[in-house]
This record gives structure tokens, C-alpha cells and sequence, in this order.
């Protein structure tokens, strides 16, 4: 098999344990993404889309069917590595923000450099920068229920992009948000996406597809 894009799928399927009885979240996929795309992935509750994102994501090992980036074949990979992998390429923003909420802004956006070598002083300073890139660095000092759901969302953006990965997956990014908070979030995202990275977002609002270069479809676990 000739690997010739960013992501490649291949007729992936996922199912679930119910009981006795197994329940399909995605039936059948394929597609593709090439590198520097703007993609939204979107459908209706329980269509399969954030399972998708987690399966991409390296977090939901596929019960059938393949999914290379990079032309690795993600889980083939040990544990091990696949965690390595995802430090390397994957950052994820995640629908709840997943903020800890007893840390500041800029520990939150430290956290993915935990596993990464440098002095803290130079954590530091990149973690100011990317705070500084999402419009928050007067906030670096606080707590995250001091601040607004879009500056929450902002925070959760820059604490997945800190290491600088190349591909950036976004579980419905403004679900929560008003329509003008939703709008500022999207356009850091097509900043980021105009700056070369890679973006793959989930989304049930048509409206937010706009900002993408091209849309896939989920419905009842297909696409």
C-alpha cells in the first residue's frame, strides 16, 4: 500500500460491548487529509464523530481497519510508542476544556511540557508565547474559573499547541459558546490553520464550517 497522504484511513470500524449485544459507533471509513488542510467533520449527536477524532488522535484503538499519519500505522505501534507519537504530532483540544483547575493559566499550558527536556525557565517562556498568540497573556496569573468560556477555550487551545505539533484536532470548539465568543475562537483557528498547521475539527453547526477548506459528513457511523 502506497502512502501518499498526511492521514489515511482505511476502512476503519469501531464497536462497542452493550451487555451481550455489540453496538457499532462507526461502521465503515475511509478518507483522506493532506497536510495544511482545514478539515470539520461534521453530524448530529451519536453519528460518530468524536469517536472518529479520538481514533485519529491515537486515543481509540479501531476495532477493524487501518490509520496512518505520516505513513506510520498509528496502532501497530506499542503503547509506548504510540504515546511518543502523539506527544510528536497530536494536539487535542478536548469539548469539556479539561482545564485542572487548581493550577493557573500558564501551568495548564505547561502540562503537555512536563514530558519534554528544557529548563523551566524556557517552559516558561514558551508557554508565554503561545498565551501571548491566543490574546491571553495578561491572564497568566489566574485561575481557570476566573476566566470566560471563550478564554477557557483559548486557554485549551494554546495548552495543545505549545509543543507545536503538526496536526491539531478540535472536539466542537465553540459547542459552548456564544456566537461572537464562537467566532473569535474560529478565526485563531484558521490563524493557526494560515500558519501551516493541520486542523481536524468536530462540529455540529454548519455555520462553523465555513472556516474549513472542505467537509466530511458522518452519519450513522459513515461517511
Amino acid at each position: 500500500m502506497t502512502i501518499e497522504h498526511l492521514i489515511q484511513v482505511e476502512n476503519i470500524r469501531k464497536e462497542y460491548l452493550w451487555g451481550s449485544s455489540t453496538i457499532p459507533a462507526i461502521k465503515n471509513m475511509d478518507f483522506v487529509i493532506d497536510d495544511g488542510e482545514f478539515i470539520s467533520i461534521i453530524g448530529q449527536s451519536g453519528s460518530g464523530k468524536s469517536t472518529l477524532l479520538s481514533i485519529l488522535g491515537g486515543l481509540n484503538h479501531p476495532t477493524k481497519g487501518q490509520v496512518f499519519i505520516d505513513t506510520l500505522d498509528v496502532y501497530e505501534l506499542t503503547s509506548e510508542q504510540r504515546a511518543d507519537f502523539r506527544s510528536e504530532y497530536i494536539g487535542i483540544v478536548f469539548q469539556s476544556f479539561q482545564l485542572i483547575p487548581y493550577l493557573t493559566v500558564l501551568e495548564n499550558i505547561m502540562l503537555p511540557m512536563v514530558i519534554t527536556n528544557g529548563k523551566t525557565a524556557e517552559k516558561r517562556n514558551k508557554g508565554m508565547a503561545v498565551l501571548d498568540k491566543v490574546g491571553l497573556a495578561n491572564k497568566a496569573d489566574r485561575l481557570p474559573d476566573q476566566l470566560s468560556g471563550g478564554e477557557q477555550e483559548r486557554v485549551a487551545i494554546a495548552r495543545a499547541i505549545v509543543n507545536k505539533p503538526p496536526i491539531l484536532l478540535a472536539d466542537e470548539p465553540t459547542g459552548s459558546l456564544d456566537t461572537g465568543t464562537a467566532e473569535e475562537v474560529m478565526e485563531l483557528l484558521k490563524q493557526l490553520n494560515d500558519s501551516g498547521q493541520t486542523i481536524i475539527m468536530v462540529t455540529h453547526n454548519p455555520e462553523m464550517c465555513r472556516y474549513s477548506h472542505r467537509t466530511i459528513n458522518v452519519k450513522d457511523g459513515e461517511c
